[in-house]
């Protein structure tokens, strides 16, 4: 019996440590691989200021590297050889995030607004609607105009597609359309967009 339980607490942690090995392999191939972790024999070596300096024995790229107190980076992995560079890693990792950073700055996320009306919609009711929607264009954000239809209205779809012509029309120095009028089940939609 004792030796059956051994024989199974052998299995269990050769398991955990099969498991930890493979994703903590798999962690590290995500991410670039650095000095010790390059694996390869041969790799094709970048210096430092940019010039190549050939396919070079991985240990002898790593020596170099070590030389200069900067680290040996796999750029390329799926390049036969795969491409490293000569540099400091962490000043690359920073220098990355930090351009990441600039890249979130400058993209402009657009919002999509939605103004809701019915097809028996009153002037001054509409009017107010395309107030509110010619804001959100003026605002650089897309306009979703859906007309919902209930019941028999379904019957009159023309007149909601007069209403979203009429729309577009009156809106037409602000924006233009993104996309024309379209049935999607009960509800008739356009999308606007700002000029």
């Amino acid at each position: 019996m004792n030796v059956l339980a051994s024989k199974v607490d052998i299995i269990k942690i050769s398991t955990f440590i099969y498991l930890f090995y493979h994703f903590w392999r798999c962690a590290v191939i995500s991410d670039l691989m650095v000095n010790e972790q390059i694996r390869d024999k041969e790799v094709r070596l970048i210096d430092v200021d940019g010039t190549q300096l050939g396919v070079v024995n991985a240990k002898e790229a790593q020596r170099m590297a070590n030389e200069r107190n900067l680290d040996l980076v796999k750029i390329v992995p799926n390049a036969n050889p795969p491409v490293c560079k000569i540099i400091d890693y962490g000043k690359y990792k920073f220098e990355q995030t930090k351009r990441e950073k600039e890249a979130k700055k400058k993209q402009k996320v657009i919002n999509v607004k939605e103004v809701r009306l019915s097809p028996n919609i009153g002037e001054h009711d509409l009017n107010t609607k395309i107030k509110q929607a010619e804001k959100f264009l003026k605002n650089g954000d897309k306009v979703k105009v859906t007309i919902r239809f209930r019941g028999r209205e379904m019957a009159h779809t023309q007149v909601g597609k007069e209403i979203l012509d009429e729309i577009a029309k009156t809106l037409s120095e602000v924006g233009t359309i993104d996309k024309p009028a379209k049935m999607e089940g009960r509800n008739m939609v356009m999308y606007l967009m700002s000029k």
